[in-house]
């Protein structure tokens, strides 16, 4: 028979890790950890209070999802996406995210025209409070929620994983004031969305990742040590 407590642990292990994993994935997406920041397993497991073990398998799954590399002997860096790299990350999202529009049209309702109206709101008011990590975070949940609307969960995973991967990009490649999308961008978008104006809509996102792409400076900055300790201050359990 299984012990109840060897499966309670084990379940509390792998919540931490995702709890660990969810810390790290959002300090990387907001910028908080630039593309090229060194992650120390010894510094991180200090931090977390866990073993390296536990850090190293939280760096592997952040690795999967191409958010970090790993180099033997050097260890783990956030990701830091090559200009064609970054080139293919936003073509596809065009591709994928535009294709998807008469699937969000054909069920797009009054409540999902709200819930976006307020996502651009909060992403302009960030942008007037000069939070960059808060408007990184809506200007993505825009365009997943804006996705989300056809119903497609496969396809709204695979905007959020690309959404992240854009943060990395801009993040490497964008200029140093642009934080996330342009909300006026975003704001432009809902007439046609009531209007059911698929040409139109299809035009303005395409126009949409263009500009974005186009922003991007192809140059990068030196890389330094985060303060971990500072970044996850009070994470770490008693």
């Amino acid at each position: 028979m299984s012990n109840p407590h060897r499966l309670q642990a084990a379940s509390g292990l792998h919540e931490k890790d995702d709890a660990i994993c969810q810390a790290l994935m959002t300090a990387i997406v907001e910028h908080q950890l630039p593309p090229g920041s060194k992650l120390p397993e010894e510094a991180l497991a200090e931090v977390f209070g866990v073993s390296r073990t536990g850090i190293r398998k939280v760096l592997q799954r952040l690795a999967t999802v191409q958010m970090v590399t790993l180099t033997p002997k050097r260890g783990a860096q956030v990701a830091s996406p090559t200009v064609e790299e970054a080139r293919e990350i936003f073509r596809t999202r065009t591709l994928l995210e535009v294709a998807n529009l008469p699937d969000v049209l054909a069920r797009c309702q009054p409540p999902h025209l709200a819930a976006l109206e307020t996502i651009i709101r909060l992403e302009q008011q960030a942008h007037e409070r000069y939070d960059g990590a808060a408007a990184i975070r809506y200007s993505a949940e825009f365009h997943i929620q804006l996705q989300a609307i056809a119903g497609n969960q496969v396809l709204t995973d695979m905007v959020t994983r690309l959404s992240q991967r854009s943060s990395l990009v801009i993040a490497a490649w964008g200029s140093p004031w642009r934080q996330g999308c342009r909300c006026d961008d975003h704001e432009n978008l809902l007439p046609l969305l009531r209007e059911r104006a698929l040409q139109p809509l299809s035009d303005a996102l395409t126009h949409h990742f263009n500009d974005i792409v186009a922003s991007l400076r192809f140059e990068r900055s030196g890389i330094t040590l985060p303060d971990f300790a500072r970044l996850f201050a009070g994470y770490k359990e008693p």
